[in-house]
């Protein structure tokens, strides 16, 4: 249940006289009835407000629950007055004066004043005179929005905002919180016409309204007081829940990822061999590649300091930097491309933002300009792209056999190993982490390639590896349901 949910239901109760107990000596709400009725006809005797039309009677289908005996179903303007507004010109208003109140000025359950307009004061807006002691009501667009007036600072009332004015012979607060029911709320929504969403004075008059009598009224607005404290406390609690639970899938997903770098997600196993005999055999594979002039010879790699080794990894692993992983590694083209209206796909961040390729609203380059990039920069099943500008850090999968090219914000890693175990490793907290540390600019955060090819990551042997990925991909999707 939301804090909302559970407010309502408190207000539901309340009006319902199901929050607070009923008592014999406290009298009916016929005989407040008869009270308010007569007040009204002695202010209208002295002119104070106008005599009204007669709401119609309340039939029996209109009764939308029971309320106890001691209670009375009347129409919501027999308890007070409603007022309209006065059309005042925008163009007529002045940095001083008398604040013109609009629906735009009511402010959770306030009048705020951050925009105030004013206007000069004339008795002839006199009766526009917002009163001390007054419900202001929204009538147009955000059907809900009121404030409780409790000061006597002049004020005028605008159009398509209502002033009802409470009886004295009724409790404010409990007419105040029965306008804040979900009952209310609901039938002025349902009633909502136009393209600006307007309610008529009438749908605010002849609400159908349980009266209690004067002492049970204060005793309900009391017990709503008393909770409305406890509400606040539950709303806190169940913020924190639904965030910690929007975090959680996410949390979830990194703490695998993390404990199946460290080697925690599986066990280790003796007859596996060690992740240093795989690097050996990665390492002589690239060199024979090199003496073949398929591959190009790279700088040497700096020693892995012990400052970059960030937790302990299994006796059978082994820390290796990126670029020691892959046959190579490098961005797309810097100078931007020629465009034709079809030709190869030229993939940008947007395309690949969700981890996944999508060639759906590419651009396109000429085939010319595809056949002058060199090979390290024609992405193939079994390579990876990896997002270095803006959102970076986001390692894409290249699954199928589709021609492409890319722009120079992602990097391709062209890989010397399996890439299942690599692609998780690079979505895991350590290789973000890095990223986060040496990225630079103001605009755009850059990874500059020599900071992706020292990227350092733990290395397991390959049959472990594939342990690795197996379990990963049973639990993973867990978290995907969690979401």
């Amino acid at each position: 249940m939301t804090p909302q949910e559970l407010k309502n239901s408190i207000l539901q109760l309340a009006i319902q006289g199901k929050l607070v107990e009923q008592r014999l000596e406290e009298g009916t709400a016929e005989d407040l009835y008869r009270e308010i009725q007569a007040q009204k006809a002695a202010l209208i005797k002295a002119g104070k407000i106008k005599k009204e039309k007669p709401l119609p009677e309340i039939t029996e289908d209109e009764k939308p629950f029971d309320i106890p005996e001691s209670w009375k179903w009347v129409r919501f303007g027999e308890c007070g007055v409603l007022k309209s507004g006065f059309a005042f010109k925008s163009t007529e208003y002045c940095p001083s004066g008398i604040q013109v109140v609009r629906i735009s000025d009511l402010d959770d359950n306030t009048i705020g004043n951050k925009n105030a307009v004013y206007y000069p004061y004339s008795d002839f807006l006199s009766s526009y005179l917002i009163s001390a002691n007054s419900f202001l009501i929204c009538l147009t667009g955000s059907i809900g929005k009121m404030a409780w007036v409790q000061d006597s600072i002049p004020r005028y009332l605008n159009q398509r905002v209502g002033m009802y004015e409470p009886s004295n012979c009724c409790e404010a607060g409990y007419l105040w919180w029965f306008l804040h029911t979900g009952f209310v709320i609901n039938q002025w929504i349902g009633a909502k016409t136009s393209t600006n969403g307007n309610i008529k004075n009438s749908d605010v008059t002849e609400l159908v309204f349980p009266l209690p009598p004067l002492a049970e009224q204060k005793r309900i607005v009391a017990k709503i007081e008393e909770l409305l404290p406890l509400i606040d406390r539950y709303e806190q609690a169940w913020t924190r829940l639904e965030a910690f639970n929007k975090r959680f899938p996410g949390d979830m997903q990194k703490s695998l990822l993390q404990l199946a770098i460290q080697g925690k997600l599986v066990d280790q196993r003796p007859e596996e061999g060690t992740g240093e005999d795989l690097y050996r055999q990665i390492q002589a594979e690239k060199q024979a590649l090199i003496k073949t002039g398929k591959i190009k010879k790279e700088k040497p790699l700096p020693e892995i300091t012990e400052d970059e080794k960030t937790f302990e990894i299994p006796n059978s692993w082994m820390w290796v930097r990126l670029a020691g992983l892959c046959k190579s590694i490098a961005d797309g083209d810097h100078q931007p491309p020629p465009q034709v209206p079809n030709g190869i796909p030229f993939l940008v961040i947007s395309n690949v933002s969700d981890g996944l390729l999508d060639f759906s609203n590419t651009r396109f380059v000429p085939l010319e300009y595809y056949n002058t990039l060199s090979i390290e920069r024609i992405p193939e099943r079994g390579d990876i792209l990896f997002t270095v500008t803006g959102s970076y850090g986001i390692p894409i999968k290249i699954d199928s056999d589709s021609v492409f090219c890319f722009q120079r914000h992602m990097a391709l890693l062209k890989l010397s190993i399996d890439w299942d175990y690599l692609f998780y490793a690079l979505k895991s907290p350590i290789v973000k982490s890095q990223c986060d540390a040496v990225a630079t600019g103001t605009a755009q955060k850059t990874v500059g390639l020599s900071s992706l090819r020292s990227i350092v990551i733990p290395l397991p042997p390959l049959a472990e590896q594939k342990r690795i990925v197996a379990k990963l991909e049973s639990l993973l999707p867990l978290c995907d349901k969690l979401k």
